[in-house]
């Protein structure tokens, strides 16, 4: 399935950005030139997430137990360009379905393990999926009823699977003559996933394998051959995907899963795995350095903690470097494959907190690889467009480089709302222009609440809040919090008569949406403040939390 057309193509393969190939490529040369290096590392609480022992496998075991997945698929139905649905926690499972999807020739679209019925009824009506994967039992909720159900209804769905038959699968012993005639090219989508903005519903980010060849994380981050990397965030978008699951194909590392966000564990696995990169949001580096027993960690093997979400504390920092000589490099980036990296290769630890080097043609920061050099950000004023330049300037960034996906999957309204003729993605994401080429996060211009990592639709659940019974209208923001980043606050007007509490609004949400979402305040109001246009004032609510 290619998406980018050939005028973006041609561009970048003449300037060295994308080319030949593809991540089952990079896989297999992996696999051919260190068959016995430790591949995958399953959590130490896997009995807890699915009822089995944690396993470590070398790169020839992984490789047989793709190619496994990939024939039973193609044995079932799932061929060219189908896509499907995915729901697993951090096991191998999960890192395997990747490439053996890829392998048959489809492509998967994870999802959340916390989505429900309301989102992936979205999902696979968005993608017309025909197959989707998911536990029978997981924390006390079966994902394959779900999907079950809904297969019932939908025109697409055919095949749900289970977490144990996907074991079964790759058991298997792989069919060569059912895989070798499946062409996948470089240009092809690799993986489909999510986003949350301003939209009720989320958007479909289609990565192709050059869009994540081109990925500036191995180059900017100092990453070496064989590292051996934790992923800790949900492996099903970009702050697992392009920080961790594709830097370790293309480092030909080790990767340790993590799953939940437990610290002693983690802090457990980095100590007894070798960890030497991972990502982790700045409240988890803050609770890393607060623990009672941090003189005790020895983190001796880690060389680079990236972070992002939010602006890390410069105390933090410099903490990581003074105790263990650890570099701490901040990211911004989105699911729709934008990235600025702020690292020892451009930013003085001093600015790296805040500021961003602005990649783009009329700046030249030292660094000769076409993963950079084709890269464009630009500030731009809201209203005219114009780009901004002068220091202290504020506008929205916009974006042209070849990580960026071609446009969102079967939204085309969505596609011709953010990008514009030449390219370029408007991020919704507000920045200040800074002195020496450099630029800094000011606001999220989209209306978005990011809890724990988790980026969440304020349009989405203001949408679900409006049909209870009780509710005349109503508005969402987010409530800062100081171990989740934000939390999901109503502000909410009961219809007359109507006593309203936040467990009306959470008990009616029940198990049809992601627990994540739900509201955890509730601020009852006698009207929900706007402008004369209509428009819901949203920095008066926040202003009022």
């Amino acid at each position: 399935m290619q998406v980018h057309d050939q005028e973006q193509i041609t561009r970048y393969e003449e300037a060295g950005a994308w080319g030949e190939e593809t991540l089952l490529d990079q896989f297999d040369d992996t696999v051919s030139e260190h068959p016995d290096r430790t591949a995958v590392v399953d959590p130490p609480n896997t009995p807890d997430l699915v009822d089995r022992e944690p396993e470590r496998l070398t790169y020839a075991e992984f490789a047989d137990r793709v190619d496994a997945i990939a024939t039973s698929l193609r044995d079932h139905g799932v061929g060219k360009d189908d896509f499907v649905v995915a729901q697993l926690p951090n096991t191998w499972e999960l890192a395997a379905l990747y490439l053996g999807v890829a392998r048959a020739g489809a492509v998967l679209s994870p999802m959340p393990i916390q989505w429900r019925r309301h989102e992936l009824e979205h999902v696979v009506g968005t993608t017309e999926a025909v197959a989707y994967v998911g536990p029978r039992e997981f924390k006390e909720f079966d994902h394959v009823e779900m999907a079950t159900d809904l297969a019932g209804t939908s025109e697409t769905l055919e095949s749900v699977f289970s977490f144990a038959d996907v074991r079964e699968f790759a058991s298997r012993e792989p069919d060569a003559d059912e895989l070798d005639p499946v062409e996948v090219g470089a240009n092809e989508v690799f993986n489909l996933q999510w986003t949350s903005g301003t939209t009720a519903d989320p958007k479909a980010c289609p990565m192709t394998h050059n869009n994540w060849q081109s990925n500036p994380t191995p180059l900017l981050c100092d990453m070496s051959e064989g590292d051996v990397v934790l992923c800790a965030a949900p492996l099903v978008n970009m702050t697992a995907l392009g920080v961790n699951y594709v830097p370790w194909l293309l480092t030909q590392g080790t990767l340790v899963l993590h799953h939940p966000i437990d610290l002693g564990l983690m802090v457990e696995q980095m100590q007894t795995e070798g960890v030497t990169f991972t990502i982790l949001v700045p409240a988890m580096l803050n609770q890393l350095l607060k623990h009672p027993d941090v003189d005790e960690f020895d983190l001796s093997d880690v060389e680079t903690i990236t972070t992002g979400s939010a602006a890390p504390a410069e105390w933090a920092m410099e903490e990581f470097q003074e105790r263990w000589g650890i570099e701490i490099i901040n990211i911004w980036g989105q699911n729709e494959g934008t990235s600025a990296v702020s690292g020892p290769e451009t930013t003085p630890m001093e600015r790296r907190a805040t500021d961003f080097p602005r990649f783009a043609e009329d700046t030249d920061w030292g660094i000769d690889d076409p993963r950079i050099d084709t890269v464009d950000i630009r500030v731009v004023d809201t209203e005219t467009g114009d780009q901004l330049t002068e220091p202290g300037e504020v506008g929205e960034v916009k974006f042209r480089g070849p990580g960026l996906m071609a446009g969102y999957y079967n939204q085309p309204d969505l596609t011709e709302a953010a990008f514009d003729e030449d390219g370029y993605f408007y991020t919704g994401d507000l920045f200040q222009v800074e002195e020496d080429g450099f630029v800094s996060f000011f606001d999220r211009k989209k209306d978005v609440i990011i809890r724990g990592g988790f980026t969440i639709s304020a349009k989405e659940v203001e949408n679900i809040v409006l049909e209870h019974p009780k509710v005349a209208d109503a508005a969402v923001v987010g409530e800062p919090h100081e171990d989740l980043g934000e939390r999901v606050a109503v502000f909410a007007v009961p219809q007359p008569g109507e006593d309203l509490a936040l467990e009306d609004i959470t008990e009616y949400m029940g198990d049809d949406v992601a627990v994540y979402k739900r509201p955890e305040r509730l601020e009852v109001v006698d009207e929900v403040p706007r402008n004369p246009v209509g428009k819901v004032l949203k920095t008066d609510l926040r202003d009022r939390l």
